[in-house]
């Protein structure tokens, strides 16, 4: 019997509201591990509209079998919260139609205060599980 071998994800994270961002990782990476993956690379970007380049790259790679993307999209005084995640949300959808690869969105927000973004942190546990699904799906 063939030994399946282990999914390699990469992580694209924001910087912005790091303190989110970075517990949102810690539990993206545990979550692979316990899935049976692992994020082999983590590019970190300074906001969530800056990641679609980094994801484009990534999934250019041989060695990334999905992406997941995280961030937190916390509410401003104007509506550039909305702006910011519809922009990004569609791009990252798009990436992962033309590279034929699972990219999650590990992204809360928008219209959410930092109370609600701290809550939301094991979201990134999700994003995470769907590239991990969609991937042992597709290769089927």
């Amino acid at each position: 019997m063939v030994k399946e071998e282990k999914m390699r994800i990469g992580a694209v994270v924001s910087e912005f509201n790091y303190d989110i961002t970075m517990m949102m990782l810690e539990r993206a990476k545990e979550h692979a591990q316990f899935l049976g993956a692992e994020i082999t690379r983590t590019v970190k970007v300074p906001g969530v509209f800056d990641m679609g380049l980094p994801i484009k790259k990534l999934l250019e790679k041989k060695d990334v079998d999905g992406v997941v993307a995280l961030g937190a999209v916390i509410e401003g005084e104007t509506e550039h919260d909305d702006i910011v995640i519809q922009h990004a949300s569609r791009k990252i959808a798009d990436l992962s139609i033309e590279y034929g690869k699972p990219v999650g969105l590990g992204i809360s927000g928008p219209g959410m205060t930092r109370l609600q973004a701290q809550d939301r942190i094991d979201r990134a546990k999700s994003a995470v599980e769907a590239v991990v699904k969609l991937h042992r799906r597709l290769r089927l």
